[in-house]
């Protein structure tokens, strides 16, 4: 009986330790969403406001005024969908080569990419700018899109899952029956790695839309911008940025990102299950 109730009493602990964590997880999106119905000045009010203000409508249309925020947002949504794509057929097909083929210079080349992973990615701003100057592409989404098609965390990740989740009897059941390696990559290791796949292109959408630095560089075109470059015009200068307004961008440009991660969650959560219950 004293065992019952202390196992009891540790999964309460648990319980609310974990309620605890959720609350203080969440509450940086509720803050954000409160100060995007309030305006600059009742945002630096003393008590701080807790509860949506009245003004959520007019910090939208002041946004919609001074950037174009729709137009910036499709080209986030193309740039990180064509990429994330790209992403997940590439470097799945190079780390299945890594993960269950012998071939000559496998562990020097592999040993390079490791090299390449923990290079900066700032390192590579300068080169990586005159290589799209001379290709004729600065300006355009090509230069964004084209560099990041493949990179070395993407294949480390899905050769480390493969190694562990495609069995080789799979492989020589399948090249017994005939399949080539397409087939074999096809229908063999892409349906048991589909939540390492999720979790690379919930990883790879985020990365690309929110990253400012190089789009900032390669799109010249101020009106050819992605979201996140055309959020950062809404800082004003001389301590005259709508607080309000700049939140309202913040807390819109995070509802694709809740999407796709709600999308690509489900689906590490229903393959693992899938997995538990055949296991």
């Amino acid at each position: 009986m004293a065992s019952i109730k202390g196992s009891g009493r540790r999964g309460i602990a648990l319980h609310t330790s974990l309620i605890a964590g959720v609350l203080l997880s969440a509450f940086p999106f509720y803050w954000a969403v409160i100060m995007s119905t309030h305006t600059s000045s009742e945002i630096f009010s003393y008590p701080p406001k807790l509860l949506p203000g009245s003004h959520f409508a007019e910090n939208v249309r002041h946004l919609f005024d001074t950037v174009d925020f729709f137009g910036s947002m499709a080209n986030s949504l193309l740039v990180a969908t064509v990429v994330t794509f790209l992403v997940l057929f590439l470097d799945s097909l190079a780390a299945f080569v890594f993960a269950k083929f012998d071939f000559p210079g496998k562990n020097a080349l592999f040993a390079l990419l490791m090299l390449i992973f923990m290079v900066p990615a700032q390192m590579a701003a300068i080169p990586q700018f005159v290589i799209m100057a001379k290709l004729g592409w600065i300006g355009s989404m090509t230069s964004l899109i084209v560099p990041a098609a493949a990179n070395a965390f993407g294949i480390f990740w899905m050769r480390q899952y493969m190694r562990s989740a495609i069995h080789d009897e799979l492989l020589d059941a399948s090249r017994l029956d005939g399949a080539n390696f397409l087939r074999q990559y096809w229908h063999v290791a892409l349906p048991v790695v589909r939540p390492g796949l999720a979790f690379l292109g919930i990883f790879t959408f985020m990365s690309q839309w929110n990253d400012y630095a190089w789009p900032l560089i390669a799109l010249t075109n101020p009106d050819n911008v992605t979201l996140q470059v055309a959020l950062s015009q809404l800082n004003g200068t001389h301590g005259t940025t709508d607080y309000g307004m700049v939140m309202t961008g913040a807390v819109l440009a995070l509802i694709p990102l809740l999407i796709v991660f709600a999308v690509g969650a489900r689906q590490i959560i229903g393959d693992l299950a899938k997995g538990a219950v055949r296991g």
